[in-house]
């Protein structure tokens, strides 16, 4: 189920919310709005793909109305006292419920679907940067993430393009930060915060261990740099290639990095 394309660099490429696969029984659960799918990171496996050789990529193809692997399996909020969704989410980005009345997933169902498809996810993602931290000492994993640039439910006013989560410098090398941070700002026409309103998912918070050699890195892009952000999130390749120079620029410090 799981999507692993092995590379022999030290960077890894996490894909937790590009899949669309929903299995018959929970999508006859859902509602209109659930089945709309909208919350996708739309394109994302494309956007990276390519860009550098050697890069190992992770992908589930299931979606994150399924159940979300980024986030915490015993449900824990990340940004306590703001609004987000859940491991297995009820609502979608705006705030609108996703499943017919009456059949919601209950505790057992959410722990079904941590078995099935989370726990599959981390299992493969840990391999990897198991495999190349023993190639070469350290491992890096960026997070590849995109959401749309205004969410009123989630987020005021405009998200800006590229947003760095390093869970406030704590996942990674700081030279590492640094590195994307300063890419992100020579990016010409371009904005970019670091640890704004996204700081880093569970997965990058949970892997990202210095000490351990074990560095990881979150980047959520605006769908507005890349696609039509409603659907039928339309692909806009002028768009795109300009955008995946920068993301070229980006992977490949990342690639090159060594520790001090």
């Amino acid at each position: 189920m799981i999507e692993v394309a092995q590379g022999n660099s030290p960077l890894v490429l996490g894909l937790p919310h590009t899949g669309t696969d929903v299995p018959d029984e929970i999508l006859a659960s859902f509602n209109e709005t659930g089945r709309d799918l909208a919350d996708t990171d739309w394109h994302i496996h494309t956007l990276y793909e390519g860009l550098v050789p050697e890069i190992t990529t992770v992908h589930t193809p299931v979606h994150r109305y399924v159940i979300d692997v980024n986030r915490d399996p015993g449900g824990i909020s990340l940004y306590p006292g703001e609004n987000t969704t859940t491991l297995c989410p009820l609502t979608d980005f705006d705030g609108n419920g996703i499943y017919k009345t009456g059949m919601e997933p209950d505790e057992a169902e959410v722990a079904s679907r941590r078995e099935k498809f989370h726990k599959p996810y981390h299992e493969a993602l840990a391999a990897e940067l198991d495999r190349v931290r023993a190639l070469h000492g350290f491992a890096l994993l960026y997070d590849c993430h995109s959401i749309r640039s205004g969410i009123p439910f989630l987020f005021d006013g405009t998200l800006p393009d590229f947003n760095t989560g390093t869970n406030l410098g704590t996942t990674c090398d700081a030279s590492i930060e640094t590195l994307v941070v300063e890419r992100c700002k020579r990016a010409d026409g371009y904005t970019s915060v670091l640890n704004g309103r996204f700081k880093g998912g569970w997965t990058t918070r949970h892997y990202g261990r210095p000490a351990e050699g074990l560095h990881a890195i979150q980047m959520e892009l605006a769908q507005s740099t890349y696609c039509l952000e409603r659907a039928p999130w339309i692909w806009d390749a002028g768009k795109a290639d300009r955008l995946r120079a920068h993301l070229r620029d980006i992977v490949t410090d990342l690639q090159n990095w060594k520790p001090a």
